[in-house]
């Protein structure tokens, strides 16, 4: 599977607020909180899911990985999304060993287990 994805009970925002503060306990910035459903219907398109996007990075670990290979920018920053599924708050993301093993070396996917680790504890502390 290449994503992971949690339930919570929490709503849409107080999920995105914890997912935030999970992750700046971490030493991961939300570099951007994008809301698609308002931008969306802010471009009289129909859009009614709660659908939000935020792109994560820690600074130290970009620094590394584009050092070692500059393709490895292509997935970078990390996304992370909370969003309502039909009536079903989930906070997910697509797994940055998937992302990253496409670059093919072996330093690169070890930071990004490392990574994807650190990340799914912040997932899961949020939910």
């Amino acid at each position: 599977m290449f994503h992971y994805t949690v339930e919570t009970d929490k709503n849409l925002e107080e999920a995105v607020e914890s997912l935030q503060a999970s992750l700046q306990e971490a030493q991961f910035g939300v570099l951007w909180n994008f809301d698609v459903k308002e931008t969306l219907q802010g471009k009289g398109l129909d859009f009614d899911t709660d659908y939000r996007i935020l792109e994560v990075c820690n600074p130290k670990e970009a620094k590394h990985i584009l050092e070692k290979d500059l393709l490895a920018g292509y997935f970078l920053p990390c996304k992370m999304v909370v969003y309502n599924d039909q009536g079903q708050i989930k906070i997910g993301m697509p797994k940055p060993t998937s992302l990253m093993e496409m670059i093919g070396d072996k330093e690169i996917k070890d930071v990004a287990a490392d990574i994807e680790e650190r990340l799914k504890v912040c997932i899961d502390n949020a939910a």
